[in-house]
């Protein structure tokens, strides 16, 4: 997969997490999903790789789901 390819990926995911999380500020999840892909650490964000947040969204998604099954 190209970057551009796995950029795109990586907003659409992101498009539906900000569905799921409407509540949850930009920034917030943001950092959110940097601390789910590196660790509770401030270069988290910094150090990420793409391929390590699209994995991060992803399993943010798959979480929030599970969680919110029964409330829909």
């Amino acid at each position: 997969m190209t970057t551009k390819e796995l950029k795109r990926e990586i907003l659409n995911a992101l498009a539906d997490l900000v569905d799921q999380t409407p509540d949850v500020r930009f920034g917030q999840l943001i950092a959110n999903l940097a601390v789910i892909a590196r660790g509770p650490y401030p270069e988290a964000v910094w150090d990420m790789e793409d391929d390590e947040f699209l994995a991060a969204v992803n399993s943010h998604i798959e979480d929030y789901a599970r969680q919110h099954a029964g409330a829909a």
